[in-house]
């Protein structure tokens, strides 16, 4: 069960502060991620979920439930109404766990796996506001001016955020086991 330590409030407050910089960014940074014909989408969400599966090691943080509580708060605040990403956020967790039985944690193995977790959930949101009618863009326009430069703008946090977050993570389990270096 989910053990009382500092992890107990850092994966919460991540999770909030991932959610509220998807949202901030996107904002902020609307000319640069939302120029025509390119349209990227920030996966901080996704990325903390991941990090976590990797990072909280044998404290288990319940993190179906919390990615199911994410994508309603996602879809609550950014679309007004509950949809997709409460069961897409779970799915990749799922997705994580699967893949990660079959390759060593390391940082190319993480990055690996965190880019098929992209394709896959930017590639389902895809299909779905084809199939009801939200977006009419035919599969090549999407591979090109959507999934590519959403790969690329979350891979570059990847990056960036891989050492921080696995030292806050590193920090968060020393209390529970001190020997830990």
């Amino acid at each position: 069960m989910y053990r009382l330590s500092r992890l107990k409030y850092i994966f919460p407050l991540g999770l909030f502060i991932s959610l509220f910089l998807d949202g901030s960014l996107s904002s902020v940074w609307a000319k640069f991620f939302f120029s025509y014909p390119y349209s990227m989408m920030s996966e901080l969400v996704l990325l903390w979920l991941v990090f976590s599966y990797y990072f909280e090691e044998d404290i288990e943080i319940p993190l179906i439930p919390f990615a199911a509580l994410a994508g309603i708060v996602f879809d609550v605040y950014f679309t007004g109404i509950l949809g997709l990403d409460i069961f897409l956020f779970p799915l990749i967790v799922e997705l994580t766990k699967i893949l990660s039985r079959y390759f060593d944690q390391s940082f190319l193995t993480v990055i690996m796996i965190f880019f098929i977790d992209i394709v896959v959930f930017v590639t389902l949101t895809y299909w779905a506001y084809l199939l009801v009618g939200i977006t009419h863009m035919n599969v090549g326009d999407y591979l090109v001016y959507t999934l590519a430069p959403t790969l690329a703008v979350n891979l570059v946090y990847f990056v960036i955020l891989y050492w921080p977050i696995q030292s806050i993570y590193t920090w968060a389990l020393k209390q529970k086991n001190p020997k830990r270096d």
